[in-house]
């Protein structure tokens, strides 16, 4: 049995543990592992953990172990992928959420860092018009050579009808759930989500097999949703609604987010109008107004061979970034090029004085072309 897997998924069985404090678990014990071999005394000194949280980790280390050696069986049997926060191919924009999951378990074949995710949200009581507008973004950004991984919850409404149009336009698809890969709630859904799995998609939850539907847990989930992706779009959703929340922990994010405008006389356009009065998202009418915002017009860097740039160390770490995300924001340039904000910002502008790189909305930017050195 694989047992450093054992510790991982046993690390995020600790009840009233979350992500946050588990991180700084293994920060300070240089393990994860150790947490199940240290004195509870060497626990409670960790800052933040105080004696509750460390007995709660002792009384439970045994229980959480063979729980968690259940799970690998279930893994093993059925083909589960797994993420863990500290490995390479763990989805690299949700690393940047405080909040994050420690492990996640996938089933599918789906690229979770590919250049360009999305995720579409929307109330449960879609409407003729609602489920219109979700097939003609998706069959927009096919048709403009957008090649989007498409990122919803599988609930009923917009959820779905997100799932089964980028299906049929042939863009990959992910649903994350709400529990484990166990089950399928709703039920409903079982066929399409057995189609997003052979179609180059997946199923994605960070919650183990064997949990009760509980509600809150759909909620919870809605965080790997808005940060699995480059934004989030809603189509329909009341005043209030698992979509607004999702479009505020992607605002939290730092990510963009976009919503389809209603009439005012529509219950479920005015969730949708009051993020836009309120400019928490962007106002989109297609999927030609979120390609330009995202700046997605082109699917390549061209290489300009006339003209050879002298470029700094520092320019051209920068330029190998942006080519390998395609767009960024300048917070996340900083953290992979490990430079102060300034700093990165300074750099940018001389690049885009030079022409190489394009400013974009929200903070962003993008690679014009690959220059020569």
């Amino acid at each position: 049995m694989n047992t450093s897997l054992k510790h991982q998924i046993a690390l995020s069985l600790f009840p009233r543990i979350g992500s946050v404090s588990s991180r700084k678990l293994v920060a300070y014990l240089g393990s994860v592992k150790a947490l199940f071999e240290v004195s509870g005394r060497e626990i409670s000194q960790i800052p933040g953990i105080g004696k509750h949280l460390m007995r709660t980790i002792v009384e439970q280390r045994n229980e959480v172990l063979e729980r968690a050696e259940q799970e690998i069986q279930f893994i093993e049997k059925h083909q589960v992928k797994t993420f863990f926060y500290l490995d390479p191919h763990y989805p690299r924009r949700l690393a940047q959420c405080d909040d994050a999951p420690v492990i996640l378990f996938m089933k599918g074949d789906v690229d979770l860092n590919q250049p360009r995710i999305i995720s579409v949200v929307g109330t449960r009581n879609a409407s003729e018009n609602g489920r219109q507008m979700t097939f003609e973004l998706m069959k927009g950004l096919k048709e403009n050579g957008v090649n989007a991984l498409v990122v919803s919850g599988l609930a009923y409404g917009i959820d779905v009808a997100a799932h089964k149009a980028a299906l049929k336009v042939g863009l990959p698809t992910l649903g994350v759930i709400g529990h484990g890969l166990d089950k399928m709630y709703p039920a409903d859904h079982a066929s399409v989500a057995r189609e997003m799995i052979t179609q180059h998609g997946g199923l994605l939850t960070d919650f183990p097999t064997r949990m009760k539907i509980d509600p809150g847990n759909f909620i919870r989930r809605n965080r790997i949703v808005a940060g699995l992706a480059d934004c989030t779009i809603v189509v329909e959703s009341a005043i209030k609604g698992g979509a607004l929340v999702t479009a505020d922990i992607a605002n939290s994010y730092n990510r963009d987010v976009f919503a389809f405008p209603g009439r005012t006389s529509d219950q479920y356009s005015k969730g949708c109008n009051q993020l836009i009065k309120n400019n928490k998202a962007a106002l989109i009418e297609d999927a030609l107004d979120l390609i330009r915002y995202m700046g997605w017009e082109s699917g390549s860097f061209p290489i300009q061979a006339p003209l050879l740039l002298e470029l700094s160390d520092t320019e051209k770490t920068i330029i190998s970034i942006l080519k390998a995300s395609e767009v960024t924001t300048t917070d996340s340039i900083a953290r992979e090029a490990k430079l102060s904000v300034q700093m990165t910002n300074t750099v940018l502008l001389d690049l885009e004085f030079k022409g190489v790189v394009k400013s974009l909305p929200g903070n962003r930017f993008k690679l014009l072309f690959i220059p020569q050195w």
